[in-house]
């Protein structure tokens, strides 16, 4: 049985509106769903992304953290970002720079190459290209 492709990623953040609104103009897009979850423990807003992939930011009702994330804790180290060639991945870094959005610039290795940056909450990101593409 073949192992199933991510369907979303929710990430918790420490300021909803300002990750919402920072996410927005990233994806070039508002939420498709900006709600406090049936449970009543958490609120998600969520972006629609393409290929079907949702893209959730949460925050948890009574749980007021305002750490920054770490990938060198135990938890999530990065999100990366799918793109199809280089010319994309050029693309991307242009787009950051108008964004104003630091990044650490095109790095390239043997297992592809990427572009690394992070969100409000030093949650780290990334735009990626397999090898050879």
């Amino acid at each position: 049985m073949a192992f199933p492709g991510l369907q979303h990623v929710a990430i918790t953040v420490s300021d909803l509106e300002r990750s919402t609104q920072w996410y927005s103009t990233l994806f070039g897009a508002d939420p498709v769903l900006d709600e406090d979850e049936e449970s009543g423990t958490f609120h998600h807003t969520v972006f629609a992304l393409d290929g079907g992939t949702l893209f959730g930011l949460h925050t948890h009702m009574g749980a007021e953290s305002k750490d920054q994330a770490d990938e060198r804790r135990t938890g999530l180290d990065h999100v990366g970002f799918a793109l199809p060639g280089s010319a994309e991945l050029e693309q991307w870094q242009s787009r950051l720079d108008e964004l104003g959005i630091p990044h650490g610039g095109i790095k390239k290795a043997h297992y592809g190459s990427g572009i690394s940056f992070r969100d409000p909450d030093n949650i780290g990101l990334e735009f990626f290209i397999a090898p050879g593409t």
